[in-house]
């Protein structure tokens, strides 16, 4: 995705996030964070918008606290989230191709950085207000989704702080099943190292879709597959993995150690 794509769908994502608080209420309970409220879920998320601002339009070169939000509630909290989100998303359309600030992925520039990131963020947190309404969260888009799933793995994961790691090597696999998009994540004592592909990369030409599928659970101890949304809501571990075949307990072990620090 270009930075334009990612700032379009965070102004989307933040927009639908309101209005899922305003609907939900900021005392709902947020069940794919048990211990938030709506009015923590928001909180948070428009304190992050902030800090996110702050280095693009300060041009700060190191890293800086995120900080606590206001003691608002109800209507004047949702405001406030509202004006920070509107802020942050002008900041990144109004920003210099080559504006200069501190980051914590790679990325083509800060500025591309800062609009992945934060389209990310609010995507996420946007699936928890909705499912603070008690129904399931809003799909994101497809194509938000898998880079997505390409930030997390190749990303967030390959960083130090990583704890997916296992004692011997294995190997995790996770497949979209309906874009192709197949992510192969090196598990060991280090942290991971992920490399995506398309199926027709790894496979080519071949015949029948179901001899690539077997070829392919071969060389991997579990494969986690599903369409790109609900992998990427699932790998942020906020709904169950759609399908899971092989060794059960390298999905577990996602689930237990995946959450980023």
């Amino acid at each position: 995705m270009e930075t334009a794509e990612h700032i379009r769908a965070l102004d989307e994502e933040g927009r639908l996030l309101a209005a899922a608080a305003r609907k939900a209420g900021t005392d709902a309970e947020v069940p794919t964070c048990p211990d938030w409220r709506i009015r923590d879920l928001v909180r948070h998320t428009g304190v992050v918008h902030r800090w996110a601002t702050a280095f693009v339009s300060e041009g700060h070169p190191s890293p800086r606290p995120i900080g606590t939000g206001p003691d608002l509630d109800g209507d004047a909290l949702l405001t406030w989230f509202e004006e920070g989100h509107r802020r942050l998303v002008d900041t990144l359309r109004a920003a210099p191709a080559d504006v200069d600030c501190w980051t914590f992925l790679p990325a083509p520039s800060p500025l591309a950085f800062w609009a992945r990131r934060q389209a990310h963020e609010t995507a996420v947190h946007r699936a928890d207000a909705d499912a603070a309404l008690g129904g399931p969260p809003g799909e994101p888009p497809m194509e938000l989704a898998v880079d997505g799933i390409d930030e997390l793995l190749l990303g967030f994961h390959a960083r130090g702080r990583s704890r997916v790691r296992t004692e011997t090597p294995r190997v995790l696999r996770v497949r979209a099943t309906d874009t192709g998009a197949v992510w192969t994540v090196q598990l060991s004592s280090e942290p991971p190292v992920a490399q995506r592909a398309e199926a027709s990369d790894t496979k080519g030409a071949k015949g029948a879709k179901g001899s690539e599928d077997a070829e392919d659970a071969e060389d991997a101890d579990c494969e986690i597959s599903g369409p790109a949304h609900r992998l990427y809501l699932s790998l942020w571990n906020r709904l169950p993995f759609p399908a899971v075949t092989g060794d059960p307990s390298l999905a577990e072990l996602w689930r237990e150690t995946s959450g980023i620090v």
